[in-house]
């Protein structure tokens, strides 16, 4: 088992009784969670924001990154799942205090928790998902960032393209800038269809002129996300793309109640494979890949090659994907895939801008 590698921890290894900051003896082998032993060993834990670990979304692809690390390297781990914005202080704390040698919390809200427990423990590791986490100044933190505008892009060209009414949609869960960027991106798509294309293909769910965006302010509640998604098709949106983890699922409840007059986008994870029972209305989805980022700070740490430069998931490094288009492969036409593959291109060489 590899030390941890920050300053000051010997003294604790000499106590079974203080997990964090401390490992077993490198030339040891790594043992799985049930085996005891006297020494302590490497825990890797996790904090749900709100959505829970089975949002079909980036809490439960974050947690995957968890398992992995956990199965690769024979580790221990432990998670919390939060109910509440106001528990998130506390459970981040409650990981400290059962011995966690990293932890991670899940979405930009728990960033103030993690930093100020950050700042607490200088011995234990920390990571934030879609938060760069502060300024770089807590060598402990680090940030695991994802330019989903890129992948966003994309799925916005392509909803305008598979357009029927020349009106799709878009709705967030709470206005935070890890929801939001996926929807400015989504816009940005579809305006760049309108300029190549000649159209006028309108997005609902956006005001161009306050820029803002519709939201739901949850991320768990599908009834809040279906009635919002019934308003949108109601105004003539034949393609939503909620952002909004289950709250989100309600949009595909309407697709898929629409009788194969409206689609969905899903986000975080390819929905396909996360949600099958939308399978048969999912364009395609925009993918994050948390748990790649979640496993490896964990490793880095595990290893002792942390550093607090925050980590960026790009469609160039496939930190952001679009997703296959699974059952609508044959209805995309071939000149829309050639399309989005010289847009994709042109984001990662810069001569497509996928911000404003």
């Amino acid at each position: 088992m590899k030390k941890s590698p920050l300053a000051a921890v010997a003294l604790a290894c000499a106590s079974a009784l203080l997990i964090a900051g401390c490992a077993e003896d490198p030339s040891s082998s790594p043992s799985n969670t049930t085996t005891t032993t006297d020494a302590p060993k490497f825990k890797a834990c996790i904090v749900s924001d709100m959505g829970g670990f089975d949002d079909k979304s980036f809490n439960q692809t974050s947690y995957a990154g968890v398992q992995q690390a956990v199965k690769e390297f024979g580790i221990e781990e432990a998670k919390v799942q939060s109910v509440a914005e106001s528990d998130y202080g506390s459970n981040v704390q409650s990981m400290v205090d059962v011995g966690c040698n990293i932890v991670v919390g899940v979405g930009f809200a728990l960033s103030d928790a993690i930093q100020e427990a950050a700042k607490a423990n200088p011995n234990v590791y920390f990571a934030v998902v879609d938060d760069a986490a502060g300024d770089g100044t807590l060598a402990n933190v680090k940030g695991l960032t994802f330019q989903t505008n890129e992948n966003g892009f994309l799925a916005g060209y392509l909803a305008a393209s598979m357009s029927k009414t020349g009106k799709v949609a878009t709705y967030g869960g709470i206005n935070y800038p890890s929801v939001t960027i996926f929807m400015d991106g989504y816009v940005l798509g579809v305006e760049y269809y309108n300029a190549q294309k000649g159209t006028n293909v309108e997005v609902i769910g956006w005001d161009a002129a306050a820029g803002t965006y519709a939201e739901v302010n949850s991320f768990t509640e599908a009834n809040l996300g279906k009635t919002l998604a019934q308003t949108q098709v109601d105004q003539g949106a034949d393609v939503l793309f909620p952002v909004a983890g289950n709250a989100g699922t309600g949009a595909l409840q309407v697709a898929q109640e629409s009788n194969g007059k409206v689609l969905g986008i899903w986000v975080d994870t390819d929905g396909y494979v996360s949600s099958p029972q939308y399978g048969s209305v999912l364009l395609t989805s925009v993918e994050k890949a948390v748990d790649k980022g979640v496993y490896e700070a964990i490793k880095a740490a595990y290893e002792n090659k942390w550093d607090n430069k925050p980590y960026v998931g790009t469609l160039a490094n496939d930190g952001v994907v679009l997703s296959p288009f699974h059952d609508f492969d044959s209805v995309i036409p071939a000149d829309t895939k050639a399309e989005l593959d010289t847009i994709k291109a042109g984001i990662i060489g810069g001569t497509i801008k996928a911000t404003r």
